[in-house]
């Protein structure tokens, strides 16, 4: 079943074309990650599937309709987005950041419910920051925040959770506990989770779907033994890889690899040959 799909996509920042007449459809109920190298348009596609930007052409529809026409709140009680590096107003308490999830179900003046505190209540505990409810959030870890900003988005109540690079700047073991709390969202509650990883490692290991990107076009989507291969991954990093099986998941992961020097010249040079043929011809 998909829910979410994009349809001829386009997305420029003034002049510059990001994204090239995407198409792509997110299992729902699955976690995606999108891999790709440095300003590929990882981040960009995540923000327009979340209308935080607007796009030029194509479209993106969520359960039938373009999210373009849909309200901010209806939206907002779909999917939630944690973007690469959020902040908070200074001061702010875990169980307050937590409580601006409920936001898209109040009315009036916008006050809590009594359910409002017992969904506080729940995301704290299921993704164990309970015990941080009264602390300030500038005080904790990076990894303690981050799973305070998944739990304010669990508040939210959506089925969807997009995720902007949610490991930046923790330590390994923190990468690790995130991860495997968004695996646990996906696996008890059926959540679907789309996020940007630089890791391809950890993309292997925890996505069902892997979208991998090159100048704001899909060179290949699929599971991960589709895209983590040799021949993938020197089209999207132009890397040469040793891939090999990961003894614990038995997913494939890169063992080593080496920068192909050269080619990309070469390739250019032959494409450039090519062009000129064809327009002589």
């Amino acid at each position: 079943m998909v829910r979410l799909y994009t349809d001829d996509l386009k997305i420029s920042y003034g002049e510059r074309l990001i994204i090239k007449d995407l198409n792509i459809q997110i299992p729902d109920k699955k976690i995606t990650t999108i891999i790709g190298s440095n300003g590929c348009g990882k981040s960009t596609l995540l923000k327009a599937m979340t209308r935080i930007i607007p796009y030029q052409s194509g479209t993106v529809v969520l359960d039938g309709e373009h999210i373009s026409k849909e309200s901010t709140k209806r939206l907002a009680k779909k999917m939630a987005i944690l973007p690469q590096t959020p902040e908070s107003a200074s001061g702010l308490t875990v169980g307050e950041l937590i409580s601006y999830g409920r936001f898209p179900y109040q009315k009036g003046f916008g006050r809590l419910t009594k359910k409002d505190y017992e969904i506080i209540d729940w995301a704290l505990e299921v993704t164990g920051t309970h015990d941080f409810k009264f602390r300030p959030v500038d005080a904790l870890s990076g990894g303690q925040r981050q799973r305070v900003w998944i739990a304010m988005a669990l508040a939210q109540e959506t089925e969807m959770i997009f995720l902007d690079e949610p490991t930046t700047y923790l330590d390994m073991a923190h990468q690790l506990e995130v991860l495997e709390l968004l695996q646990k969202l996906n696996v008890e509650q059926e959540r679907t989770i789309v996020m940007v990883l630089h890791d391809l490692n950890q993309a292997a290991r925890f996505a069902d779907f892997i979208i991998a990107l090159k100048d704001g076009e899909i060179v290949k989507a699929g599971v991960c033994e589709e895209v983590i291969n040799q021949s993938v991954l020197k089209k999207v990093f132009h890397i040469d890889a040793e891939i090999g099986r990961d003894p614990r998941t038995k997913k494939p992961m890169c063992i080593t690899y080496d920068l192909l020097k050269g080619e990309d010249k070469n390739e250019k040079t032959i494409n450039s040959i090519h062009a000129n043929a064809r327009a002589n011809y």
